[in-house]
Order: C-alpha cells, then structure tokens, then sequence
C-alpha cells in the first residue's frame, strides 16, 4: 500500500480519475480477451519500482493474443499507481520476445481482413497502455528483440540491450508491414532512419541499435543488469513521482507542437501549477531547508 504520507497523486480531470480508478483495480470492468496473467509477471517494491516479465520463455517470449493481453492488462494496472517511479520489462529466459508466434501468424493468413483488423488492434492497445504509464519505462533487451518485441522497447522511454542482443523490423520479408509499432519507432529513431530499417528488414546489433536511437545503452553481458537496475532505482529515489508523471506527460503533450502564445500559457500554467502544489511546496522547502524531501 502506498504511504499515506506521499505526494498527491497527478491532477486529473474527474473523467480521468474514473478510468484510472478502472483500470488500477485488481478486478478490471471490461479485462482484454484471453488474457492470461502468468503470460506477464509482475513484481514490485515499496520503493515504487516494477518488474514486468514477459514470461513465455518456451516459446523465446513470442507474442499471440493472450500474450498482448497480459502484457495490456500489466501495463494497464500501472496507470493508476501514482507511487511508482520506474517500470522495467524484460523477457524470461534470455530472450526479450522473438516477434510473432508462429502458430498465431498462421492462423491470422485464414482470417478476414475484418479479424485481422480487429486481433492487430491488441497489439496497439498493448502498445499505447505501456506508451501512457506515467513513469519511466526501461526495456531491458538480452537475446533478441524482434517485430513487436522491438516495438515494446520503441515504446518505452528508455532501452538498454546486453552486448550480442539483435533486433529487426522484418516484416517486408513475409510482404507484411510494420504497423501497429511504426509511430513508436519513428518516435524513437526519426523518420529516415525508419525508412531504412523498415524497408531493408535487416537485423541489427547493439551497438546499432544504440547508434540509431532505439537503445541508449549496451550493456557489457548479463550479470550487468543489476547493476544498471540499482543504478537507475538509486538515482529516482530524489525524484517527486508525482513531478516525473507531469514530466513526462508534458513531452508526450508538447512534442511537435508550434511554439506560440498558446503554447506558451500553457506551460507557464504548468509550472505555476507545480509550484503550488504538494510536492512543488515539498521540494522547494527541503531544498531550502537542507534536507531531504519526504520521497526521498
């Protein structure tokens, strides 16, 4: 449970506040087909940090529909929990996710074009769920992460990938398309370099990966993953969680927008909002005060 004591949890419209009220409960109103929760473990700790797992290791974490939903259902829990801070995904066994299960692709070749639109369009609600969770995001790529695998770590905020991870977008080899994680990579690598890894379908390594912005760090093996985890963990614990959810949500409203009047209150209303707020009022007085403010 959260502490009664932390910060109030991110200003909302009522509307807001009843689909996060949904969503958060552990008995979701209207839950995704065929979910399966084993299929995404979650862990966590009164620290506010959570571990989701794609946990079909037998299968290298290939997604089919019961997978997406899980993963929807996970990434959904989290859009309610005001206290945590980062949200790391990794694969079970080594492996991030190898894409499409094969068994699900050749059942999709036997639908109609109305059922395909339908079953794709699991795969972008999974996706838009974890783009909109309020903290930070953090793929954690070993093994490989490929079509939709590497559609997870586009839309995450951040990437790290083990040395000797491989990713692809190869779609165009089966004459299919990258759809439904297209605005995520182009988010993450522009719209040139998607071209370009769309259309070749060809696979790549870390060190690419980093070099076009996919992931931001390749990590030297395995047993650096703890490490970079304690790193990361360690530093947020400074940070307001409420802050990181209006941070994030101001790049997420703000990207790509002219820069004019309007834009201009809007920020400014913004920032005057944070100031009077819980947490503005916490961290301007701890940091005045010379102590650490009560998230800390």
């Amino acid at each position: 449970m959260p502490d009664p004591t932390s910060p109030a949890p991110l200003d909302v419209t009522d509307a807001e506040a009843a689909e996060i009220n949904r969503i958060s409960h552990p008995l979701l109103s209207d839950p995704a087909p065929d979910a399966d929760d084993s299929l995404a473990r979650i862990d966590s700790t009164p620290a506010g940090e959570v571990f989701i797992t794609i946990n079909r290791p037998a299968r290298k974490n290939a997604f089919d529909a019961a997978t997406i939903a899980a993963l929807r259902e996970a990434f959904e829990t989290l859009h309610g929990a005001d206290h945590v801070r980062v949200v790391f995904i990794r694969g079970a066994g080594g492996t991030f996710s190898a894409g499409a299960d094969l068994g699900w692709m050749r059942d999709a070749a036997t639908w109609s074009e109305s059922d395909n639109r339908e079953d794709a369009m699991g795969l972008a609600r999974m996706l838009k769920a974890l783009h909109d969770i309020p903290a930070l995001t953090v793929a954690i790529v070993e093994g490989a992460a490929m079509g939709g695998g590497a559609g997870i770590v586009a839309a995450c905020d951040m990437a790290v990938a083990v040395d000797g991870a491989k990713f692809a977008f190869s779609e165009v080899k089966l004459g299919l398309i990258p759809a439904t994680i297209a605005p995520y990579v182009i988010e993450a690598v522009g719209a040139r370099t998607a071209r370009a890894l769309f259309l070749t379908g060809n696979t790549m390594d870390a060190d690419y990966a980093a070099h076009v912005g996919l992931i931001d760090m390749v990590l030297p093996d395995a047993a650096a993953i703890d490490s970079f985890v304690t790193m990361l963990t360690d530093s947020l614990q400074a940070n307001a969680p409420g802050a990181m959810g209006e941070s994030k949500r101001l790049v997420n409203d703000l990207a790509g927008q002219e820069i004019d009047h309007r834009l201009m209150e809007d920020t400014a209303r913004r920032i005057a909002r944070a100031r009077v707020s819980d947490e503005g009022r916490e961290g301007v007085g701890a940091f005045l005060d010379k102590r650490k403010p009560r998230w800390a």
